[in-house]
């Protein structure tokens, strides 16, 4: 029987061992945990809204109206005021009928897609879709496929293939993002719509890199495409821009009765903390307010800068250094970090083998000054 030992020095050996790297605090500027100060450009935080003093004050408020802990799952005593009228909220910004939301956002694509989906389904997923999406349709019992990252083509032939052989009653599902994870890039969402629509299928789109920075809203890329309505679940996170922590799910009235009922991270976990969904409303009510379009500006100022220092499309937050070997990307975080930058590494199974990266993600809070110096040390690390 193999051990864990065994395990562990494969992993050694092939440049993938992980380990908690512990931080004082999630700011901008931080410590690290031998106390030396670094900019980080490693977190989704792209608003810089977690530490925000309305966030904060809302959590604080809501602690004490409604106590720490919600004390049962949703279906149980668990829903709170705050649960009410976060979704409410959500369902309105996206401009849906209901919305439903989760503990995170990997129970949100585990949940969406197992209570959806069932054997005699299909769903299809772009092949660069984040691990919970994968995982959920793997679980669903549906027949899985994937195609090449945004190869509309491809996605035509089996949308053809499929639809011309599935019973009536069969679910068809396409699951993409809008912005990609790791990359950075967009999907060409109104092509994917047009064929969703022209083969009579479902499209559950996550769009957890995108709320809070597209949109005349922050709603996300859907929105500001003017698409949105032809979209059939709008998935997302309330740990990114929106500051807090969660998932969501925004669609038809019936569909998140339906939810409600099926989804089993839903069902059988204990309802989020009001301070979660209370400090998850306030964002959202940052975002869609004056403040929060100055806050768009002045990060879409800094992908703009990074963008041209890197010869790279502005598409997103997300700035991938492709370094190619576990090694090289190991030791190019290791010397930003040793002048005060954090970028950690990001390698297989994360991306695929051959691709491992410096994954840059930037925020409203940073600086000309800190994203020139991040560029300039770049330089010489890599």
């Amino acid at each position: 029987m193999r051990t864990p030992e065994d395990e562990l020095a494969t992993l050694s050996e092939e440049g993938l061992l992980r380990s908690l790297r512990r931080m004082e605090s999630g700011q901008l500027i931080c410590a690290n945990s031998d106390g030396r100060k670094v900019v980080n450009f490693s977190s989704n935080d792209y608003l810089g809204l977690s530490r925000d003093e309305a966030l904060v004050n809302a959590a604080c408020e809501a602690t004490r109206r409604h106590g720490s802990g919600s004390g049962a799952s949703r279906l149980i005593s668990g829903t709170l005021p705050p649960h009410h009228a976060l979704e409410e909220k959500i369902a309105e910004w996206k401009g849906t009928k209901a919305a439903l939301s989760f503990a995170n956002g990997y129970a949100t694509a585990i949940g969406v897609l197992g209570a959806f989906l069932t054997k005699g389904d299909v769903v299809i997923l772009d092949k660069l879709c984040h691990a919970s999406l994968i995982d959920g349709a793997r679980q669903s019992k549906a027949t899985l496929r994937v195609y090449p990252h945004n190869d509309l083509n491809k996605l035509e032939d089996l949308l053809r293939h499929y639809r011309e052989r599935l019973p009536a009653n069969s679910r068809l599902i396409v699951v993409t993002e809008s912005i990609f994870s790791m990359d950075g890039d967009r999907a060409p969402l109104p092509e994917i719509i047009n064929l969703v629509e022209q083969h009579h299928a479902l499209l559950l789109l996550d769009e957890a890199h995108a709320v809070g920075i597209l949109g005349s809203g922050g709603q996300g890329l859907a929105e500001e495409l003017g698409i949105q309505d032809r979209v059939t679940f709008q998935m997302g996170t309330l740990g990114k821009a929106i500051g807090s922590g969660g998932g969501y799910i925004a669609a038809s009235r019936s569909w998140i009765d339906l939810l409600l009922n099926k989804a089993r991270p839903f069902i059988y976990s204990t309802a989020p903390p009001p301070a979660q969904a209370a400090a998850s409303l306030c964002g959202i009510e940052v975002i869609t307010s004056s403040r929060g379009e100055a806050l768009r500006n002045r990060l879409w100022s800094n992908i703009s800068r990074l963008a041209e220092l890197l010869g790279k499309n502005p598409c997103s937050a997300i700035m991938p250094v492709i370094l190619g070997t576990n090694e090289a990307a190991l030791n190019a975080s290791l010397a930003l970090l040793e002048t005060g930058y954090l970028a950690p590494a990001i390698r297989f199974p994360t991306v695929p083998r051959g691709s491992a990266r410096l994954r840059i993600t930037l925020s409203a809070e940073h600086t000309a000054e800190s994203i020139e110096g991040l560029h300039k040390n770049l330089l010489k690390s890599s």
